[in-house]
């Protein structure tokens, strides 16, 4: 009897496991039109080649198993929910075994939203947040601003990516600006020196292509230079190719 009831213990408790892990997968699978989604509003996806895509897809359906999109004030859509996963993989497209363990729901509001996540009153002008303290493991993005981010490739933001690459800055412990994960160590004290050297000569009022708001300080310029780098490559490469050369060397070591 003991072995009986040993038995059906055990088989109620991987029940249990088998359900939270459908919770936390959400069975997601991406839709019929997933595909012409992505190539209507995806510059990077639309680049691929066939089979760079199906990858791309692949990450895209594995990251959206792992990680909810709740929409506050607002209906999620499926546009919405694959712009917010490709946000998430543009930057990690080229480490195929990566992936996101500091995070587990994005939080989609109606508008823009100040410091403490309101979105009525005054002072409302953040577009996205990676979420700390009572929002662990959370992020928030305004959902205008995600797709604007999209429906404009070439201005040289996106807020979904900006976010995320806060997420991989973190990753090691400290949202530094450098991402100890990807960047190899002979090149980390390098990429150190300019942005410190890149931040000190938007400060002295140089004329720059480069959002100031990256010059707030390390991790914010790693997030703002990386949406330059996603966005406009050519002109990145152009204005600033030693900034330029290390971002390849931190997001397409394998190229």
């Amino acid at each position: 009897m003991i072995g009986l009831a040993l038995l059906v213990i055990a088989l109620i408790a991987g029940i249990g496991i088998y359900n939270n892990a459908r919770k936390k997968n959400n069975g997601y699978i991406l839709s019929a039109g997933a595909r012409k989604i992505l190539t209507e509003n995806v510059l990077f996806y639309r680049n691929l080649d066939d089979a760079g895509k199906l990858s791309f897809e692949t990450r895209i359906q594995q990251f959206l198993q792992q990680v909810r999109i709740t929409g506050i004030g607002v209906q999620v859509e499926e546009l919405d929910r694959l712009l917010v996963a490709s946000g998430a993989i543009i930057p990690i497209f080229y480490f195929p075994e990566w992936r996101y363990n500091n995070i587990s729901e994005v939080l989609l509001y109606k508008d823009t939203f100040n410091d403490t996540w309101q979105v009525e009153g005054g002072d409302r002008n953040i577009l996205g947040m990676v979420g700390d303290g009572a929002l662990h493991r959370q992020m928030i993005l305004s959902q205008p601003s995600l797709r604007s981010s999209f429906s404009n490739p070439e201005d040289g933001h996106n807020t979904a990516i900006h976010e995320f690459v806060h997420l991989l800055d973190k990753a090691d412990g400290a949202t530094d600006g450098v991402p100890e994960y990807l960047l190899a160590r002979p090149y980390v004290l390098p990429w150190i020196k300019q942005i410190h050297e890149t931040i000190r000569e938007m400060k002295m009022g140089k004329d720059s292509d480069i959002n100031f708001y990256g010059a707030t300080n390390d991790a914010e310029f790693f997030a703002v230079i990386s949406e330059y780098f996603f966005e406009r490559p050519d002109k990145l490469k152009a204005h600033h190719p030693e900034l330029y050369a290390m971002l390849e060397k931190i997001f397409h070591p394998i190229k």
